[in-house]
Formats: C-alpha cells, structure tokens, sequence
C-alpha cells in the first residue's frame, strides 16, 4: 500500500461524502452523483486503525444532522467534511448554525471544499466562496478549507485576499494544502511561499488518488531537488517533497487535533 510506503506520512483521513439532501431533510439518491456513506468510512477505519482516521461527510441539509454529528463524534471522527457544490447546500445559511453550534461542541473541525469542483457534476459553484464559512466560524468551529481557498481555475486565485483576512480575524480557521500542485491550483501554491506569515495555518494534504505534480518546481529549485521530487513516485511524498522545495510550509493534521484537545 502506497501510504504504508511513505517515507513522510504514517496517517491518513478517509473522506466519506454525503448526498443531496432536499428541503425535507431527506436523501435524493437521483441527484447524489457521489456517496460514500459514514458506516462504510468507520468499517475502514476499524479494519486499518494504524493508518486510517475517520472523517465522516454530514451534509447540514438532513434532518438528522446534529444526531448524526454526535454519532460520528462518539464513533472517533476526526472532522467532518463537506463538498457545497456538489451537496447543494449554501455554508453561510443561518439555518445550519445549530449545526454549526454542535460541531463546536464536540471539537470536530470542519472539513469544507473550496473553489470550483470538476471531479462532480457542477451544481451552483458560488458555493465553493470561502467567504460562505464565516457563519461557522463564528460559532466557534474549527474551520478548515481544502485545497487553500484556492480558486481552481488556472491562473485566476481571487481568494488569496479572503484567505488572508480569515487568518488574521480568525485564529481557529486553517486550510488545508490538498491538490495545490495541480495545474489548476498551482498558482495558489506560488502565492503561498511568498506568504510565510500564512504557513502555520497550512495543513498537510494530498486530494489522493490524484496525481502529485512537480510542474511548479521546474526554474524555482536547483537541480538536485528536482531530481529528488522527479524520482520519488510516491504520492504522499512527492508532496511533502514539492512543497518543502518550494519553502511552503505547513503543518499536519495531527498537530491541530492535539492543539484543539481532540486527538492523542
């Protein structure tokens, strides 16, 4: 197994996602293009708990939200993870601040897409503002938003401001580093080792299976670095790899869950 190869990573958060949900609460299984249900994600944790962490999806719109949060919490999730666009929900809605209120309660951080989604048939993308996880904050949730509120379409990145300021008014919001060196996103990579003052709110990520590229290195690292990030297959590694290369920093998951008192 590649994770179990890795020179760098010893863990990994297995991402389940919810559905959509409609104005009932209910499941809409025409119009979920992707699910991978919360029990499926335990049972796999349960059966590699030396290198998986749970992170169970709760889309807010169902009606048994907060009970669902409650029972992943007493399940041993770690944070729980949403995708907007593809769940057809709206982050900033006031009707999901009991929600928001319960995350906080049981100290799980939440795991929230950003940007555009192309892995899922596009819904309604102004979902994926990060400016929309404000309400969250708010009521105190750890807030982590993937992929470093990159915006996802090549070389236009006008989330960099809104990053920015959720990291100055907001010591309990993070982004994670997920997908940065696709050329989608790389130039939110670009930016990011310029903004040292930003990096200790940088999480460790990969947005696994998918590819790890080494295009933002070519001309910015020596010789001898590019050769290392070139020979090393392994994903994870090539990560951590390409990013150290560029002076991006960051930190791991691991590191925030002790800090917030929900991880040992």
């Amino acid at each position: 197994m590649e994770l179990r190869a890795s020179r760098h990573v010893s863990k990994a958060v297995l991402l389940g996602m919810d559905g959509f949900y409609d104005q009932a609460g209910l499941l809409n299984r025409q119009h979920t293009d992707f699910l991978v249900s919360n029990d499926y994600v335990f049972k796999a944790v349960r059966a590699y708990p030396d290198i998986f962490l749970a992170g169970p999806s709760i889309n807010p719109q169902r009606e048994d939200a907060i009970d669902e949060v409650h029972r992943c919490a007493d399940a041993g999730a770690v944070l729980i993870k949403v995708l907007p666009n593809a769940q057809h929900f709206n982050p900033a809605d006031e009707k999901y601040r009991p929600f928001y209120r319960t995350l906080a309660q049981r100290r799980l951080p939440f795991l929230s897409h950003v940007g555009y989604e192309f892995s899922l048939i596009g819904k309604d993308q102004s979902l994926g503002d990060p400016c929309r996880l404000r309400l969250a904050l708010e009521e105190g949730v750890t807030v982590i938003a993937a992929h470093a509120c990159s915006y996802g379409l090549m070389l236009y990145e006008k989330f960099l401001p809104t990053l920015r300021e959720l990291c100055t008014r907001y010591p309990h919001f993070y982004a994670d580093i997920s997908a940065l060196t696709q050329p989608h996103r790389l130039k939110m990579l670009l930016h990011l080792r310029r903004h040292p003052e930003l990096h200790s709110r940088l999480l460790f990520g990969t947005d696994y299976p998918l590819s790890v590229f080494h295009l933002a290195a070519w001309g910015r690292v020596g010789f001898h670095a590019l050769a290392r990030m070139i020979r090393t297959k392994n994903r994870f590694d090539r990560q951590v790899e390409v990013c150290k290369g560029l002076n991006l920093g960051f930190r791991s998951l691991g590191d925030l869950l002790r800090l917030r008192g929900s991880y040992r």
